[in-house]
Formats: structure tokens, sequence, C-alpha cells
């Protein structure tokens, strides 16, 4: 007999997790259900802005279709929600009055925009209340409203100094909208980058054509007579005018129905290194609304709350493996499942921001200085190696890197301006890989000297973090036929999260047909 899996939520994570279990269904050991409170199907909601600025489509961002689904045997039901989960019964009560019932339940809820409690808002986390061109740029319905402002060259304000926000800024600005960037704190990215970076980040936006006001903090929002956007008040008493506002302060995960039903919750749902939630074998959580921090109190890993990391590519990591394991689970291989080695612990965030003339990457623990001398002795009373930092600015031409290392190996880095140094540290950070001891090695990456082809370092490095797909991947995709960036996305998976690893995918396309043409 099959189990009944429910997954609730239907975004990139769950798209995952269902394409994975798809062989399962199949064979009849699983029989799937998937509710989405939306009236489509799953989309890439990173690349919202995109779409918003017209650099590509609603297809595009297509990562399930419900009618292939359903052709696979999978119960797909959209634009429903569930009012409430019966854990004793084992049993959903959805918006439309069904009660569909559950062996293994899955929450994939996501997480909501952070709407900030200003004048004129409501930031009621259920159902917030837009005034006509508010917009929090996390659905289709927000990239048309991003579309329209864009499309007519109006004033756009972003409300936030986070990637996501930079990011609509820039591509907004590029398109001939006129762009300011509000944000509480001197530079952009406060939590992340250190004061140096921050700064000559700040710059290079500016030279982008993206209007800064730092130090900013926004009180309310005023309307025009027919009650759409016309400026953001600030609490110095001055505004700053616009036509569409949009807000980019974060997000929040989505757990209010698993409270509701009495699971146990902190920043996510607290679930342990298997993604089961606490006390409870039958329920899963995965993606931002699931905080990995199990119930052991002699777990290190767990001794520290991170919270969810908010990132699709850990998601897509827990979603393959908790297939796996209800796979598994659903065959009645119980040994087998409990063999299953535990979701590995993810690294570090890498915070990747790309642009046309800009490019920047953080990653890490940047806030000591090469002269911080507290900082950098931290812990040597315990034999802990002297943390190291190397840093170099040129912020005229809007360049800065900072490698902080511990035994020469990289603990930290910023690279604002400088592309190919910025791979190679990431690369180095995400292996935990030594440094050259000569720093300068690595700056000379983007020096008028440096070879490009040398510079395009291991083929078999990762161009695609968010799916962990090598360039030897994606270079036999393209000799076997891929020749757009779709194609490769349709085939490996490269390109289907932040889209960062996109102009990378298309040289490899260009320099395979460059050497077929020669």
């Amino acid at each position: 007999m099959s189990e009944r899996v429910v997954v609730v939520g239907f975004g990139p994570v769950a798209a995952r997790l269902i394409d994975e279990l798809l062989s399962a269904v199949a064979s009849g050991v699983v029989e799937l259900t998937v509710i989405g409170d939306e009236p489509v199907a799953a989309y890439n909601r990173v690349l919202v802005a995109d779409l918003g600025v017209g650099r590509t489509s609603a297809d595009a961002l297509a990562l399930a279709d419900a009618v292939s689904l359903v052709a696979a045997g999978v119960d797909v039901r959209l634009d429903v929600r569930v009012r409430r989960v019966d854990r004793a019964r084992r049993q959903l009560l959805l918006s439309d009055g069904s009660t569909p019932g559950y062996d293994r339940l899955v929450f994939a809820t996501g997480a909501r925009p952070v709407i900030p409690n200003l004048t004129g808002l409501n930031p009621d986390p259920g159902r917030p209340a837009l005034p006509p061109g508010v917009t929090a740029l996390r659905d289709l319905g927000d990239a048309a409203a991003l579309h329209a402002a864009v499309a007519s060259g109006k004033r756009v304000v972003v409300l936030g100094g986070g990637v996501l926000g930079l990011e609509t800024a820039l591509a907004a600005a590029e398109e001939g909208a006129t762009v300011t960037v509000v944000h509480n704190g001197p530079f952009p990215l406060g939590r992340s980058i250190d004061r140096g970076g921050g700064a000559v980040l700040a710059a290079s936006l500016r030279n982008c054509g993206v209007r800064m006001a730092g130090n900013a903090r926004s009180v309310g929002v005023e309307t025009d007579d027919d009650g759409g956007f016309s400026a953001l008040l600030l609490d110095d008493g001055s505004a700053i005018d616009g036509d569409l506002l949009v807000l980019s302060c974060g997000v929040r995960p989505r757990v209010e129905l698993a409270e509701g039903c009495g699971l146990p919750t902190a920043a996510g749902i607290l679930v342990d290194h298997r993604l089961r939630a606490h006390h409870e074998p039958h329920v899963f959580a995965v993606g931002d609304c699931a905080e990995v921090r199990c119930p052991d109190p002699d777990c290190v890993d767990c001794r520290v709350p991170r919270g969810p990391s908010g990132l699709v590519g850990p998601g897509w990591r827990q979603a393959e493996w908790l297939a796996g394991y209800l796979t598994l689970l659903a065959s009645g291989a119980l040994a087998e499942a409990q063999a299953m080695p535990a979701l590995p612990s993810e690294r570090p965030a890498v915070v990747v921001l790309k642009a046309r003339g800009l490019t920047m990457a953080v990653a890490g623990d940047v806030t000591a200085d090469p002269w911080d001398e507290e900082a950098l002795c931290s812990g040597s009373a315990t034999d802990r190696p002297r943390l190291q930092v190397s840093q170099w600015a040129d912020p005229e031409h809007g360049r800065y890197v900072k490698m902080s290392t511990r035994a020469g190996v990289l603990e930290g880095l910023v690279a604002v301006g400088m592309p190919r140094t910025a791979a190679e540290l990431v690369q180095l950070f995400e292996r935990g890989a030594e440094l050259p001891a000569d720093r300068s090695l690595l700056l000379r990456l983007d020096g008028p000297e440096a070879n490009t082809s040398q510079a395009a370092h291991d083929p078999a490095r990762t161009v695609c973090r968010c799916a962990g797909i090598s360039g030897t991947a994606i270079a036999s995709a393209v000799s076997s036929g891929c020749s757009t960036v779709a194609e490769v996305s349709g085939t490996t998976r490269a390109g289907t999260g932040c889209g960062s690893c996109h102009d990378e995918i298309r040289g490899l396309i260009e320099k395979h047909f460059q050497a077929a043409v020669a």
C-alpha cells in the first residue's frame, strides 16, 4: 500500500521535492499531493525582479508544470489555502472545504516579505494591505507593477539595502527608471559587508545611476488624491518622491500554520537533522520555513541558532535528501532509511551581486581590520591560530578586496569590482582551501596582464552554486546540443536559482561554438 505524502506549499523547494519523488509516484510507492495558494505552479521568485524589468519571461521563470505533474499521477491543488492541520487525525482542512489525509506531511511554506511598520501601511503578516504603487516584489503581480513603472520611466524608490533590493535598483536604473535606494546605516548590506567594502559598493552604485539615501529612517508613506504612493517620509521631516515603492526589507519564515497545530517553532519550524519536526515523526519541513536545530542538547552544530538560510541552494539540497528518505520510508525500508547519513551542515552563505558594471561577493566574517589587534588575537589563549587580514582598496575605480584567513585558510572575503578575484576567492572559501602565501597573486587575476583563458580556472569548478553544477557538466550539455542558457538549465538545472551564473554559462556556450567555428 502506498504512503500518502502531502506537500504544503508550491515554491522552488517544493518543486524540487516533487520532482525527486516522481519515480516513487510512478512505482506506486508514494501517493503525492501538493497544495499551493497561488493560481500558478512553482516559479523562480529570485528572478521576479528580472521579469519586472523585462529581462526574462514568466515562462522562463517556471519551475514546474501542473498539467505534466497531473499526468504523472500527482494530485496538484492550486489557488487553495490550508486552513488547519489536524495532527491527531493526520488530516488537513482546505479553503475549498476538502479534507485530504496524509501519512507524511511536508511543510514547504517558504517565507513572506517583511512589511515595515510605516504610517500608511498595514503590516499584518497574514494579509498586508498595501496601497497602489507599493509592492514587495515577491510574486508575478508585483513584477507586473515594476514592469509598468520601468517601461514608463517612472521614479522607483527601493526601501532596503539587501542584495535583492540592490539588484532590483540596478536593473531598473539600467532600463531607464529613476531609482533611489533608501537604507538604514552608512552603507548598503550593512549586516554582511565591512565598512571599506560598503563604502566602495555605495560609490559604485551611484556610478551606475542609482541614487543612495543612507542613514535614513522611514516613518511613513504619502499617497496622492487617488490613494497611490507618492512619497516615502523620513524621520528628519524630509520626503523622497516616487511613483513606485519597492519594499525590500527581508523575509520571515511562514510558520503560522505549523504553530497553529502545535509544532515547535523559533525563527522557523524546528526540525532535526533528518528534517523531522521535533517530537513528530510524520511531519517534516524544508526550505525557507525550516530551521535545522535538533532537540539534542549535546549537539555541537545546534548550539548556536542559525535560522533558515533564506537561499534556494540549501533548500534544494534539503529537498533532494528528503525525497530519498521519504521514498525509503514509504517502501518499508526502515533500516535503510535510518542508515542514511544525516543531512550535512551548510557552509556559511556567499552573498553575490552581479550587474552590468558592478560585481560583488561577500562571505564569512569580515568584521576584523588589519590593525584590530584584539579581534586578530581572539582565541589565541586556546592555541587557536591568529587571524590574518589582507586588504586592498582603489575607491576611485570602484575596487576593493579583503581576505580574512586563519592558518592560511580563508574565513571571510569581500570583493567589489574584482570579478575574477571574487570568483577565485569564492571557490577557495567553499572548498576550505589554503590561499597562496603571496595574496597579491589573487589581485593580479583582474590586472591588465591577466590572461583571460588562465583566469577561467579549473573547468570542474562549481559554476552554479545553487544547484551544485560544475563547469564540466555544463560543457558536456553544450557539447550535446544545448545552445542557450534555457536549454542548459533544462538539461542540468544550472542557472535555475539566483541566476548569478547566467553570464558564465553564456561564456561556456560561446567558447564551445567559437572553437567549433575555428
